[in-house]
């Protein structure tokens, strides 16, 4: 797909602060964790005036707490009208005709959104379920259940929602999915604008939330040209479920409210694994966090225990949901969960005892966790022959230097530049929106407090109980701020790693920097080294800064956003569009197609016909079976591949210059590299070779078939022709000939 710019075309087209409530360097209740407890009578009885029930106060809170919710709902629904501009006027998505819209959603997004027009043209919600579950036209000679293997539901229930909704009449199908998705934006920004505001009891944090992600959009989303991309159905519901941890995580929280913040923490993380196959690989991250805050006592046991249920709550009402999918019984997320659980159970007077005791527990918990979490999913992976999720194991290791750099599937991932390391420049757009800058100062300055208040934690006697001298002079983190500490942490170093996975990263930094610009915790520290931490200066800095920088960026940045929301291209695909309007009225609807996996999930979307292979790589034997018809660019005899693509069923091979003639990738890494690297044969061009490797016998089977030689005219016909595709139709072999060859 390319986009041009559109020619011909014309353009018609105090306020902030919420009530103070005890700052990070206080202490809190008696029920509270070490890291934030009790301490002076003093503090305890500010605290308890603070909270009183006075009307005229209550009025206040009352007008701020609805200022910030409409602030919050403006800034949603205005980045989701941006994404919605961008996309219509890049691609002028009004004015194409359906099958390229429909190309428009490419690779994978082609096609999840073809199971939504799926259930759409089924003549009823019971026959397009039906269907779903016994499909046999995703995978040819196959038939598999579609809700089991992919994580679709948001499709299956956008579509029934659009049947029985009345809007039919006035809004496309196409549109009301567009729409969903955009409006789901809307939905994460405010649930990033909450969690700012939560952590640092002022909206403006919530507004500088907002605008930072809208400005650093490159960064932070790239659902204006990957709608139907599972994250942008998913990050939202992560995005909530964070909210709701810190709401959960603040001190003073009456009982009732942290039930009902908990349902609210199990729905968002139920909604947010059933839309993504990679959420058990994201909670483990979490649970990891959870188990660190655990371990340097920052949480209570309920707290605790309580965060991890959710979680395997989740997961397994997601699991029931696929049809007992075994990818999620054998996640890692589960087992380690079980583990923390049970070790944590029997391991009795882990918090007790000296420094040096206490750090020699943990250790050894630490390693039993660990030790325990392998065991369980080995063990379940062997009984349940669970072999979905190798492949990815096998990038990791290949990543990081332990696995073989020859395997084809762990290749694919390595050289793809989304799967390699953060690009630096990343952090030079970050900077030019001043984000950077305040998330280190934030992170720096916390993270050093979150070290001294672990080692005060380690250090407590036995009794797990400090005296009233040590307790005056050591620093305190609450809770939920710990969390958020932590959570910037470990998903910054899963974005360093992969940088796909920036976008769980780059949107959290930005409530994250505001609670160090608009709240009180960063500044009293900075305040205190410079001895002037008044009342006057904190309220002075917390309220001048943020609209000091809200100011600039709206200066610096306004009439860009503008500019780039008002430029007009237009979606220019002339090979593609000819391609796919040939295979709909050309090839019989039963049709069976082999290619790319990208190509052929617009096959399916456009034309509706049968495939060999597509993009939803989380099953052993559809990778075996892409690799085995990826050889149509290997160098392999026109023989082998045409008995390798009949075994599969194929009836058509669509051949792409593209990626026979590749030079988008360097040497090493083009797909023909990686087929002659996994058959053991010498790859194209100057370059070194390993030396066990050796020369082909055959052709390139994509160069020698447009040579029209007997091996490949005996066996393949030409059907089709542009600049950029090549369609031969399968000739069948006669039984007689078959079993010539077979002898």
């Amino acid at each position: 797909m390319k986009v041009r710019r559109r020619t011909n075309s014309n353009l018609d087209d105090d306020s902030g602060a919420a009530q103070d409530r005890p700052p990070l360097l206080n202490f809190g209740g008696k029920n509270s964790p070490r890291g934030y407890k009790s301490g002076q009578r003093g503090t305890e009885e500010s605290v308890k005036l603070s909270w009183i029930n006075i009307p005229g106060q209550n009025c206040w809170r009352a007008a701020i707490i609805t200022t910030g919710l409409l602030l919050a709902g403006v800034i949603g629904l205005f980045h989701a009208w941006c994404v919605y501009s961008i996309h219509e006027n890049l691609l002028w998505f009004s004015q194409l005709k359906e099958v390229e819209r429909e190309i428009s959603f490419r690779t994978e997004c082609g096609l999840y959104y073809s199971y939504y027009n799926q259930m759409l043209k089924a003549p009823s919600i019971q026959q397009g379920l039906y269907e779903l579950i016994h499909d046999n036209t995703t995978e040819s000679k196959r038939t598999i259940n579609i809700l089991q293997r992919m994580n679709i539901y948001q499709e299956v229930f956008l579509s029934i929602l659009y049947r029985i909704l009345p809007i039919q009449t006035y809004l496309e199908p196409i549109y009301f999915y567009i729409y969903t998705v955009f409006a789901l934006q809307a939905v994460y920004v405010i649930a990033l604008f909450i969690t700012s505001w939560l952590l640092s009891d002022s909206w403006l944090a919530g507004a500088l939330t907002g605008v930072w992600y809208i400005l650093n959009r490159v960064d932070t989303t790239r659902v204006e040209f990957t709608i139907s991309l599972r994250e942008n159905w998913s990050i939202p519901f992560f995005a909530l479920q964070v909210a709701a941890i810190t709401c959960y995580l603040r001190p003073q929280l009456k009982p009732i409210h942290q039930r009902v913040v908990l349902w609210l923490v199990f729905i968002s993380t139920f909604c947010f694994c059933l839309t993504w196959q990679f959420n058990q690989f994201v909670l483990l991250v979490q649970a990891l966090i959870i188990f660190t805050l655990d371990c340097l006592d920052f949480l209570t046991a309920e707290q605790v225990v309580s965060l991890y249920l959710m979680q395997v709550l989740s997961l397994l009402l997601v699991w029931l949901l696929q049809f007992c999918n075994s990818m999620i019984l054998g996640s890692l997320v589960l087992s380690f969960i079980v583990s923390a659980l049970l070790i944590k159970h029997f391991q009795t007077g882990l918090k007790t005892g000296g420094f040096v005791i206490r750090v020699g527990k943990l250790a050894l918990h630490t390693l039993l966790v660990l030790t325990l979490t392998f065991t369980i999913n080995y063990s379940a992976k062997k009984m349940l022959q669970l072999k979905s999720d190798e492949h990815i194991f096998k990038f990791i290791k290949a990543k990081f230097g332990f696995g073989a750099t020859r395997d084809f599937d762990a290749s694919l991932y390595l050289c793809e530049e989304a799967f390699g390391l953060l690009p630096l420049d990343t952090f030079e757009r970050l900077a030019g929106t001043v984000l950077l800058y305040p998330y280190l100062c934030t992170l720096s300055a916390l993270f050093i407090l979150l070290l001294l208040v672990a080692l005060s934690n380690l250090s407590t006697n036995g009794s797990g109980q400090a005296s009233s001298q040590e307790e005056e002079r050591t620093f305190r983190i609450r809770p939920d701020v710990a969390y958020n500490l932590l959570h910037t942490v470990f998903f910054g170093l899963l974005a360093f790693s992969t940088m796909r996975m920036k976008y769980l990263w780059t949107g959290h930094m930005c409530p994250f920097a505001a609670f160090g610009v608009c709240g009180k915790e960063v500044w009293s520290l900075y305040l205190r080294v410079l001895h002037c931490n008044t009342k006057t200066m904190m309220r002075l800095i917390r309220y001048s800064v943020p609209i000091v920088i809200l100011a600039f960026l709206y200066y610096k940045f306004w009439p860009r956003l503008m500019e780039e929301i008002s430029e007009l291209r237009e979606f220019y695909d002339p090979d593609t569009v000819e391609l796919m309007e040939w295979i709909r009225l050309k090839t019989p609807k039963r049709a069976v197609f082999a290619g790319s996996m990208q190509l052929l999930a617009g096959i399916k979307l456009c034309t509706g016909r049968v495939l060999t292979n597509h993009p939803h790589y989380e099953d052993q034997a559809l990778r075996e079976r892409t690799r085995q018809v990826y050889q149509i660019y290997a160098r392999q005899s026109a023989e082998e591949v045409h008995k390798v693509l009949c075994s599969v069923g194929a009836d058509y091979i669509v051949l792409e210059d593209s990626i026979c003639y590749e030079r988008r990738h360097s040497r090493g890494c083009r797909l023909r590299d990686l087929l002659d690297l996994a058959n053991g044969h010498i790859m194209d061009g100057p370059g070194e070779n390993e030396p066990d490797l050796i020369p082909a016998t055959h052709p390139r089977f994509c160069e020698a078939m447009k040579s029209d030689m007997p091996p490949y005219l005996t066996l393949f016909t030409r059907v089709f022709k542009n600049k950029t595709f090549h369609v031969y139709k399968l000739k069948k072999l006669k039984k007689k000939n078959k079993a010539e060859n077979v002898l």
